[in-house]
């Protein structure tokens, strides 16, 4: 399969921080003609645990090169079969968002300042790419900095928006954007809540029910429910990961800030802890730069192929 050049690019420079180091850190102990020994894998084995992908999936890809036939070993073979392995191990969760309902409702959630708003304008143009018509409901009714900054995204791209004043209804404002969808015979409905905390019992109570309030209009609505999940927390992002997903049902993620990171291993954490999808990745600012996750992409941008 030939690689997304352009994608290939975004995720080169989101995962330098990460890559850098990695890539430094091998190159040093698999120079040409030194012996893999024991202590040459303990300390591959650490190099894979500080970009924060955890000690199991350390543990797997280290004993991958363990079981590597080496008649003159080289750093280029290791990042090579690394990358393979790597790739592998991230495709069964690299999965875009498929367009299988009429309209799909795609519910973001995710606490306060991971990227929620922005991330639906991009999605919201992701999917006008690629033909898909699309409404946004903008249901993040405590900030009215939230709901006019959608709006602005959504005049710039064209898209139809509902909304309403602050401290509105948000359950109520996502069934009138489904609603509206379903009569206009809207593609993908976009559903934007408010950022929370994770610990804040009553938010996440309300966001049950934005997604109680969905289905009313099809039982198996919102098809979607995708955290948004900065790539910069490390941990928390479990502790996130699994109170959203018992309050909201999640089956996706969106990843935002990887280029803030030294650790962009904890995607393989994730993929290797919940087996979630990982639809797309924010590769910049720009209204443009959220591109789906390629598990062979992600790779070869972490070992610098």
């Amino acid at each position: 399969m030939e690689c997304d050049q352009g994608l290939l690019g975004s995720l080169k420079d989101s995962l330098l921080k990460t890559s850098s180091k990695l890539n430094a850190g091998i190159r040093k102990l698999f120079r040409d003609g030194q012996k893999v020994d024991q202590e040459t894998l303990k300390e591959l084995l650490h190099l894979l645990i500080s970009t924060d992908m955890g000690h199991e999936s350390a543990a797997f890809f280290t004993q991958k090169i363990a079981g590597m036939q080496f008649s003159e070993p080289s750093c280029t073979r290791v990042r090579e079969t690394l990358a393979e392995e790597i790739e592998a191990f991230l495709t069964k969760v690299a999965v875009p968002i498929s367009i299988g309902h009429s309209p799909q409702v795609v519910m973001l959630c995710g606490v306060n300042g991971s990227g929620l708003t922005t991330t639906a304008a991009k999605l919201a143009r992701k999917f006008q790419r690629e033909g898909k018509s699309v409404l946004m409901g903008a249901c993040d009714t405590f900030r009215a900095a939230a709901v006019s900054q959608l709006k602005i995204w959504a005049d710039r791209i064209s898209c139809p928006i509902i909304a309403g004043e602050a401290g509105a209804d948000a359950a109520s404002i996502a069934y009138k954007a489904v609603d509206q969808a379903m009569r206009e015979k809207i593609d993908v409905v976009l559903i934007d809540t408010a950022g929370r905390l994770h610990n804040h019992k009553n938010l996440m109570e309300e966001l049950a029910k934005v997604r109680r309030v969905i289905g009313r209009h099809d039982e198996k609505a919102p098809h979607n429910t995708i955290i948004v999940l900065d790539a910069t927390i490390g941990q928390n992002a479990f502790s996130q990961v699994e109170l959203f997903s018992s309050f909201a049902g999640v089956n996706g993620i969106v990843l935002t800030k990887l280029d803030g990171t030294a650790k962009g291993g904890i995607v393989l954490r994730i993929a290797q802890k919940y087996g979630i999808h990982i639809h797309a990745v924010g590769v910049g600012e720009g209204i443009d730069d959220l591109k789906d996750f390629s598990a062979r992409e992600f790779a070869r941008g972490l070992l610098e192929i």
